[in-house]
């Protein structure tokens, strides 16, 4: 009876102990993760403020176990635990894994592990944030040996007020040593939405395809029917949590756009427009207006719909997976119409953009865009000046890159090509808005001598596979 008693005395004893040891460390681990009570987002956050300055080069090191056997499943695309030291300050339990659709594969094919990666702070650690954002992605730069495309996206779609991601070039450590530089992005959540929105009100998706293969309407938002169940590209693929009301509304949303008629009820057309005149003016085929359909998010408040953008390096013409015969002409690429930016069966296919364009006021103001675009970013030096003050920023990093996918004087070349391209870009689309160039592909079929002459740029030198195959 005493040995039983002194046995339930160290039983109660250890248990107040480990209850005690949790408690502090829930405290602990609430302190590094310098946490927001669960829900607290803002739409002036503090993480924008830290991690995304974009002038100059974060560090994160990521501590993991074993980050051998993490490259080795990249390919499954599954969560593992891992420690971030973000700019000198740790946050623990925070959800990492590869992402990417071909560029993954293609990392993997060619022998390589410099994957691009998620980090999710909340997904083995509930409430878990960095100064409120619940998730970011580390941009490896794939086929972009500039590191800049989708820099320079970004930093256009904020200058047309587009919804955008924030980024910030960050130099990645794994358990101290070094793994090259990447750009941290914004992943589209909560806090995400309630930064550029203002509430968690609306809904968000991020729409995509099971197979190229199949039809694909709901990703390319033409209206099916009123069944749910006929959109799984899209509500398969909801950020936030989605009720039946929600999907009926937006289902009652893409059947006002088919119809072309009332469209302001149905779609956040100024928005739209503004996001149009980025996307055609980088000729990003890997996006809604090319041949995959997808690369964007889409928003939905009160029934109305807005487009944003997402995912950048293969933009500037660098795309050409899955196509049978993809563009490479130089003089096409640069000079590709800004009124028929997809061939004819692809446009038709596009009622978002398609419909939208069939109305004289809408086309007038999508030109007037155009026109601010060039006159505030192209014609006035700032393009220019970003890009150098960017490449200056991050030189010692990339000359530097344990994993680059090319050597540092094809980055090089790659900067300067990108800035060729963008400026002769600008040169063809003022032309093409004054008519001394036409704004169709039928047009400019009938009269190539009128294009601007990109016949010396060499679009490859933005990156290309055969960069893969050599090893830096």
């Amino acid at each position: 009876m005493i040995k039983s008693k002194y046995i339930n005395i160290i039983c109660i004893g250890a248990a107040a102990l480990a209850a005690l040891l949790t408690l502090l460390l829930m405290i602990l681990s609430g302190a590094a993760q310098k946490l927001q009570p669960a829900g607290s987002f803002s739409s002036s956050p503090e993480y924008a403020g830290r991690l995304f300055d974009p002038d100059r080069v974060h560090t994160i090191d990521i501590r993991i176990g074993d980050w051998a056997g993490f490259l080795q499943n990249a390919g499954k695309e599954e969560y593992v635990s891992c420690t971030l030291v973000i700019d000198g300050e740790e946050f623990s339990q925070v959800g990492l894994r590869a992402k990417g659709n071909n560029s993954l594969r293609l990392t993997r094919e060619y022998g390589l592990s410099r994957y691009s990666l998620k980090a999710e702070f909340d997904h083995f650690l509930d409430g878990g944030n960095y100064y409120g954002l619940d998730k970011l992605s580390l941009d490896a730069s794939f086929q972009d040996n500039s590191y800049m495309k989708t820099f320079l996206v970004y930093d256009m779609m904020a200058l047309m007020n587009v919804p955008a991601p924030l980024c910030s070039y960050v130099q990645v450590t794994v358990n101290g040593e070094p793994w090259g530089l990447f750009l941290a992005i914004e992943e589209p959540e909560e806090a995400f939405v309630q930064r550029c929105f203002g509430s968690l009100d609306g809904n968000l998706y991020k729409p995509d395809y099971r197979s190229l293969n199949a039809e694909n309407k709901d990703l390319a938002l033409q209206y099916i029917d009123d069944d749910p169940d006929s959109y799984p590209n899209l509500f398969d693929n909801a950020k936030l949590p989605s009720s039946a009301a929600d999907r009926k509304r937006l289902i009652r949303a893409l059947k006002t756009l088919s119809t072309g008629e009332n469209l302001e009820t149905a779609v956040h057309v100024d928005e739209v427009l503004r996001y149009f005149t980025v996307q055609v003016f980088v000729m990003n085929q890997d996006s809604y207006l090319g041949h995959t359909g997808h690369n964007y998010y889409l928003y939905e408040k009160d029934g109305v719909m807005s487009i944003l953008p997402w995912d950048y390096n293969l933009a500037f013409g660098t795309y050409a997976l899955g196509m049978t015969d993809p563009i490479r002409d130089p003089n096409v690429l640069i000079n590709y119409p800004i009124n028929t930016p997809a061939e004819g069966e692809v446009m038709l296919n596009r009622p978002l953009y398609h419909n939208l364009m069939k109305q004289d006021k809408y086309f007038a103001r999508y030109h007037a865009y155009f026109d601010t675009l060039l006159s505030d970013y192209f014609e006035n030096g700032r393009f220019e000046a970003t890009l150098r003050r960017t490449e200056r920023l991050i030189a010692p990093y990339v000359q530097n890159d344990p994993t680059a996918f090319c050597s540092y004087a094809d980055h090089q070349l790659a900067v300067d090509t990108l800035e060729e391209i963008c400026l002769l870009r600008a040169k063809s689309i003022r032309g093409q808005l004054e008519g001394t160039i036409p704004a169709t592909i039928r047009g400019q079929q009938e009269q190539p001598a009128s294009r601007v002459d990109a016949s010396h740029i060499r679009i490859a030198d933005l990156g290309d596979f055969d960069d893969l195959e050599k090893n830096f």
